[in-house]
């Protein structure tokens, strides 16, 4: 074949529009990327998470993790320099408008405003999710048991305590109050069995942030939001939950943001990254160690083996 100038000129003016093309389609705004907010809510400073990414040219899209509730998709966030703003519908909260939100931008802080469906206006700060790093095959000591079989020490609860001990068994008999684990942790290997009545609902909170879903979803196809996934975030590959009232177990590793969780002997999810905190979360400084919470707001769940596994370093 012939390749003559005419072509040579035709073939440099294609790279050049396509080096153009791709420069503006991925043109960044320095709003993208993960944030840990803190938000002043009904006189309680309540965690909640924000993600901004492109979608295609120009338009930012993004999720929002309020104080309850699972991920919610940002169709669009408008920008206006370091200003920006948008709005979703609402989720479990009472009836109302959507929640509109209103915030700028500051090197590695953000700050604004967000209007409640009740009309109220909830001040805000945020700033940049840590990237933390992840260890290949650690050095792991010995497992602890944080449950003694016999009372609640190393525990605490957030509200009027329904928990109790019977029979060596760790028990939530009725929807009441969260449990606590006095001890905070980073990276850990995680095995407990538990079990839970018919219709009954809880979770597993990983250093008080994300949470792993305990549910009576036996035959229902996978979902984030069901029996073995992170919430709102991480859907297991298959959905291995028994029959409610059997005993049941979870084998989680978690190290940095990467979660593996093995139900009842089947690995659901396999080294997978957790983007933020979860609704119901404690707190949003994700690069601090943090708590074990055992959700008990929801309906009786019961514990037999609690044992955590931490790293030597």
């Amino acid at each position: 074949m012939i390749f003559g100038r005419k072509h040579f000129y035709l073939l440099i003016l294609n790279i050049v529009l396509l080096g153009s093309f791709q420069a503006s389609s991925q043109k960044f705004h320095s709003l993208e990327g993960r944030w840990d907010l803190e938000m002043e809510f009904e006189g309680k400073t309540e965690p909640s998470w924000l993600e901004v990414r492109h979608s295609g040219h120009e338009t930012l899209i993004g999720r929002f993790v309020f104080a309850f509730g699972s991920a919610r998709p940002v169709s669009e966030i408008k920008i206006d320099d370091n200003n920006f703003s948008f709005s979703i519908p609402k989720q479990w909260e009472p009836a109302g408008k959507h929640m509109l939100f209103e915030g700028s931008i500051e090197g590695d802080i953000l700050k604004g405003t967000m209007n409640y469906t009740d009309g109220s206006i909830v001040k805000w700060r945020g700033t940049r999710a840590p990237k933390l790093s992840h260890t290949e095959n650690p050095d792991w000591g010995e497992p602890i048991s944080l449950f003694n079989g016999k009372d609640l020490t190393g525990w605490h609860a957030d509200g009027e305590n329904q928990w109790l001990v019977k029979n060596g068994i760790l028990t939530s008999p009725k929807q009441g109050a969260n449990l606590i684990s006095t001890e905070k942790f980073s990276d850990f290997k995680l095995h407990v069995e538990f079990r839970y009545p018919e219709g009954s609902n809880s979770g597993i909170y990983l250093r008080g942030r994300y949470e792993v879903q305990i549910a009576d979803n036996k035959g229902l196809e996978p979902m984030d939001i069901y029996f073995g996934g992170i919430y709102g975030f991480l859907e297991p590959n298959q959905n291995a939950a028994k029959n409610a009232g059997e005993w049941q177990s979870y084998d989680i590793t978690l190290i940095g943001r990467r979660v593996t969780i093995v139900a009842n002997g089947k690995t659901i999810i396999n080294d997978q990254t957790i983007p933020g905190i979860t609704g119901g979360a404690l707190d949003s400084k994700e690069g601090e160690p943090g708590s074990f919470m055992i959700q008990g707001d929801h309906g009786p769940v019961e514990f037999r083996k609690f044992e955590v596994t931490t790293t030597k370093y």
